[in-house]
This record gives structure tokens, C-alpha cells and sequence, in this order.
């Protein structure tokens, strides 16, 4: 009697749900940038904060967004292609306000896949070398300005084309560049 009790004990505390573990310090970070200036827009824009608007909002909102932003919104189910759709998981609590922090931490236990985004470092256009960046940087810098290269055989053709443009979309950076 005595060991069936302390099994019951045993199994009563391995069921019971330990503390929740918080997001640490850069954890998550794509979910709660993106999740935070959402609830920010709803607040400045006057949604009704019901579960269905939020929803509509959220896939709106998601139609406009490229590179991390957009892995986000496919892994919640918020994009036309996504194979899933844990967005209800995102509108239910916002619409009661829960904090961006605590509902990244829900989608994390559905899916671990959304707190591994992580944004790409941003290079300092004023001070780096483009000679000695690798082509795949250089077609990066160009698709975050929404522009391609056709033509571009070799590196030379990229660093041309970017110099090219980095008046139109870094004129500060072109500005020191010049001033070198």
C-alpha cells in the first residue's frame, strides 16, 4: 500500500507543469519585433480587438512583409502557402492583450522552429569594403532594396551596381563613401 502510494506521488508530481520558462534575452527575437509592432499598429489604428479582426489584420499585415518576417507569417499560417495555421494562436491572445513575449513563448512550445529566426546583421554601407564581401552578400544587400542584377556575371558587376544605387537607398552612406 505504502509503494502504491509513493507511486502516486510520484506520478502526481511528474504530471504537474513545472514553471514556464521565459523567452531569454534575444530569444525569439523575429516573433517579438514583429508581434509588438503589429499589437502597436491595432492599438494606433483602432481594431476592435476581437479574435476575427485580429486575424484579418494579422495575414493583411503579413502580405507586405519580406525576408524573416515572411518565414514568420508562413509558420503561423498566416501566409496563401503555409501548410499550417496556428494563427488563432496569435489572435485569441492578443485580442485579450496578452504580452507579445508570453504568446511567443506559447508558439514556441508548437513550434520551436519560431523562436529560431533570428534577423540577418545589417552591414554598415558607410565603412565596409564591398571587395571583400562575398557575392551572396552583395545579392543581398541588392534584394533588401528590392532590385536584381541581370547581366551580373562577376563580382566586379554587383559592387558596380550597388555603388550604383546606393544613392537612391543609402544616400548616407554613398554621402561618406564620397567623402572618403
Amino acid at each position: 500500500m505504502l509503494c502504491l502510494s509513493g507511486l502516486s506521488v510520484a506520478l502526481a508530481l511528474a504530471l504537474v507543469p513545472g514553471p514556464a520558462e521565459a523567452l531569454k534575452e534575444g530569444e525569439c527575437e523575429v516573433c517579438v519585433t514583429f508581434l509588438g509592432r503589429f499589437y502597436q499598429s491595432l492599438k494606433d489604428n483602432d481594431v476592435r480587438f476581437n479574435s476575427a479582426d485580429i486575424e484579418k489584420a494579422i495575414i493583411k499585415s503579413c502580405k507586405d512583409v519580406k525576408g524573416k518576417e515572411n518565414r514568420f507569417c508562413y509558420y503561423i499560417g498566416a501566409t496563401s502557402d503555409a501548410a499550417t495555421k496556428i494563427i488563432n494562436e496569435v489572435s485569441k491572445p492578443l485580442s485579450y492583450h496578452v504580452p507579445v513575449e508570453k504568446i511567443c513563448e506559447k508558439l514556441k512550445k508548437k513550434d520551436s522552429q519560431i523562436c529560431e529566426l533570428k534577423y540577418d546583421k545589417q552591414l554598415d554601407l558607410t565603412t565596409v569594403d564591398l571587395k571583400k564581401l562575398k557575392v551572396k552578400d552583395l545579392k543581398k544587400i541588392l534584394e533588401e532594396w528590392g532590385e536584381s542584377c541581370k547581366g551580373c556575371a562577376e563580382k566586379s558587376d554587383f559592387i558596380r551596381k550597388i555603388t550604383e544605387l546606393m544613392p537612391k537607398y543609402a544616400p548616407a552612406a554613398a554621402k561618406a563613401r564620397t567623402e572618403l
